[in-house]
């Protein structure tokens, strides 16, 4: 065995970092006894080849403990084993039997993990661990890659997964690449197409894939080992170097095509779960200051629904977020962050929800994320909403009710009217704030979590028993209508009334005030058959079917024409709250009914009209909703510009930009939506 040298390193940078001649090692644990840094000549290795033993004489300042190790270099492989107390009652969960990876990794690796085994009561075994590697400095040719630093309010965003997104064998691209980095890269001509300009991609960061019920996945990846890690299974090869050199390829390449790249993250809870969940990272170095414990039992606080709180208000804790999203900001070139259920970083280190919680503000204030998007998941699994009122000014937040009251709309439920109005400009009823911009309203009818848009308008209840749960994961209040009959369908009639409803959820979303998401593969009716909740199902349900998009062509090129009016009007794309007052210098909204100027608010009207105009740019819109079960005739205010031209009637599927020869009332068939442009 080839001898090496070590001194006793310094305690900063934290993780790993290559220095000329060596590489210095560095982890946060304020409470064991001695730590033990595992070196590995191979990544296969089942037995270390090193064992070097830190000591709090030699090895320990403060609660950081160091090593500075000779000779090695990036690519070295490595591990821990951290011995102290195991007394849960003190807040203690140390056990030395446990291999555990660098809270800061930059890449980890297993070959046969197995989640079972890094378990309480298991002992681990180094062939089924986890093991960190060591990433040198950039060297990525990176050819120029600038950031396209659009405009919130300029973005279509497009939630997909990086797996899901190529995995399915209609994808026809090469099977070496089907589900990976490389994959994604094949299709963005089709999202460029489309008029996508921002993608929010479901987790990249490492994750415990075994994380789901028995015989399940955990497929959207919500579960994560590590906040600096690439998931490798993204990658053509098990190998997290590699896995950061596709990713990097991937982001270069939709920069190069002026789309942005926004990544759902969890700094919320990690995959060790509870004392009964495996122990991974967090817990083997530092129980107490990495999760919210209960101060009398010091049992784990759950307000994710996932079995730990991560301890974001922790100096620790608050530091790592930091550091993480500066890394994937400076070294992987991502453009923003959505982060899942933001409203935990709003709890103290007792759990209690507070105002102006520092990790907060620290994101926001921190200068080398201030060209960077945050978007926030304003809710916790535990009841906490701050929707409209999350701490910070430069926050945008998903609007969850946006959501729910668009679709009520559409279905027909009556007292909608006066509340979707307020959705359409943007919801201040509900975004109060003086620093407020419109575009911080990031508005969807569908996401990941729930039904697709296909199965919103073919079902009325969910159908999850796939998911090994009997039916009860998952939204039972979906505000969907099957339109008639429970699913899948041959009736001519009942797929017209679904096709006019997908229709009318594109058409209010995309000419809404705020910040418009789309989910992947709504705009070809890809389904779920029923699921609202297939987290786990990392199969053909989830997959995007690209066959869809053949027998879908008229609501695909029905979706790019709706981006396209968001392009070529600037009143959609408006940061300020528009109202009635008229004022040639900045857009304002007029309301109408069946009769010009006069809406009905009433409680059983399920009709509204309203016209956008912006004089200054010669821009005016006119759209009309119909939620009524009867065609109606409304009356249209007179042109200024030149004519009213139909540009999208809901109600056909072919191209509707015609001229009207009736410029005084128009019929707008019952259950849909026409845009008028007046030029």
């Amino acid at each position: 065995m080839k001898k090496i040298k070590y001194t006793t390193g310094s305690p900063f940078p934290i993780g790993s970092t290559v220095l000329e001649d060596g590489v210095n090692f560095s982890v946060f644990s304020s409470n064991s006894d001695s730590i033990e840094l595992l070196l590995f000549n191979n990544k296969d290795n089942a037995k270390p080849s090193h064992i070097i033993k830190l000591t709090k004489t030699d090895n320990k300042s403060y609660h950081y403990w160091h090593v500075f190790v000779e000779g090695i270099k990036a690519g070295q492989y490595y591990a821990y084993r951290v011995d102290g107390k195991y007394d849960p009652s003190k807040s203690l969960a140390f056990d030395k039997s446990k291999i555990l990876i660098d809270p800061y990794a930059k890449g980890i690796y297993s070959k046969n993990y197995d989640r079972n085994s890094a378990k309480k009561h298991e002992k681990s075994s180094v062939a089924a661990a986890h093991k960190s590697v060591v990433v040198g400095v950039d060297n990525y040719n990176w050819e120029g890659d600038e950031f396209p630093k659009r405009d919130l309010s300029d973005l279509v965003i497009y939630e997909m997964h990086i797996g899901g997104f190529t995995k399915s064998p209609t994808s026809e691209i090469d099977d070496k690449i089907k589900g990976t980095y490389k994959g994604v890269i094949e299709k963005i001509p089709y999202l460029k197409s489309l008029g996508i300009n921002a993608v929010e991609l479901l987790p990249v960061y490492a994750f415990d894939y075994q994380d789901g019920p028995v015989n399940k996945s955990n497929y959207w990846g919500y579960s994560p080992i590590n906040f600096f890690s690439i998931h490798n299974n993204y990658a053509t090869k098990n190998d997290p170097i590699v896995a950061i050199e596709e990713f990097k390829d991937m982001v270069k390449a939709f920069h190069k095509e002026g789309i942005e790249v926004i990544l759902d993250v969890v700094y919320n809870h990690t995959s060790e779960s509870n004392y009964d969940g495996p122990t991974q990272c967090f817990r083997g170095f530092d129980n107490d200051a990495y999760y919210i414990l209960d101060k009398n039992n010091f049992d784990y606080l759950d307000y994710t629904g996932c079995g730990n709180t991560f301890n974001s208000n922790h100096s620790i804790g608050r530091r790592m977020i930091i550091d993480s999203l500066k890394y994937w900001v400076k070294e992987m070139h991502v453009d923003g962050f959505r982060f899942d259920l933001a409203s935990v970083l709003s709890r103290s280190e007792d759990g209690v929800p507070i105002e102006d919680a520092p990790v907060i503000w620290s994101i926001e204030s921190e200068p080398e994320l201030a060209c960077t998007k945050l978007i926030a998941e304003a809710w916790d699994a535990s009841g906490l909403y701050q929707l409209g009122v999350f701490t910070g000014e430069k926050w945008a937040e998903w609007n969850g009710e946006y959501r729910d009251d668009i679709r009520r709309f559409i279905k027909g439920d009556r007292g909608m009217v006066s509340t979707v109005a307020s959705r359409i400009v943007g919801s201040p009823d509900i975004f109060k704030k003086n620093s407020y911009n419109v575009a911080q309203s990031i508005h969807f009818v569908t996401c990941h979590d729930g039904f697709t848009m296909n199965d919103l308008v073919s079902y009325n209840s969910k159908h999850n028993y796939d998911n090994g749960e009997n039916n009860r994961d998952g939204a039972n209040n979906n505000y969907s209508w099957n339109c008639g009959i429970e699913g899948k369908t041959e009736e001519a009639d009942i797929e017209k009334l679904r096709l006019k409803q997908i229709r009318n959820l594109f058409t209010i979303t995309l000419l809404s005030q705020g910040t418009p998401m789309i989910l992947m593969g709504d705009e070809i009716r890809r389904t779920q058959g029923g699921n609202n909740n297939a987290y786990c199902l990392d199969n053909d349900t989830s997959w995007m079917d690209w066959s869809l998009a053949e027998n879908n062509t008229s609501l695909l090129n029905f979706v790019k024409s709706l981006i396209s009016i968001t392009r070529d009007f600037d009143v959609l794309r408006y940061c300020k709250n528009i109202d009635t007052k008229k004022d040639n210098s900045v857009p304002y909204i007029t309301w109408h009914g069946v009769s010009a100027n006069t809406p009905d608010w009433g409680v059983n009207s399920r009709v509204l009209g309203f016209e956008y105009h912006f004089p200054d740019k010669k821009e005016r819109l006119l759209i009309y909703m119909n939620m009524y079960w009867e065609n109606l005739e409304f009356e249209m205010p007179k042109p200024i510009y030149g004519k009213w031209n139909l540009q999208i009637d809901t109600s056909c599927e072919h191209d509707t930009c015609r001229l009207l020869t009736n410029q005084a009332k128009i019929n707008v068939e019952d259950r849909s939506i026409i845009v008028l442009i007046d030029k």
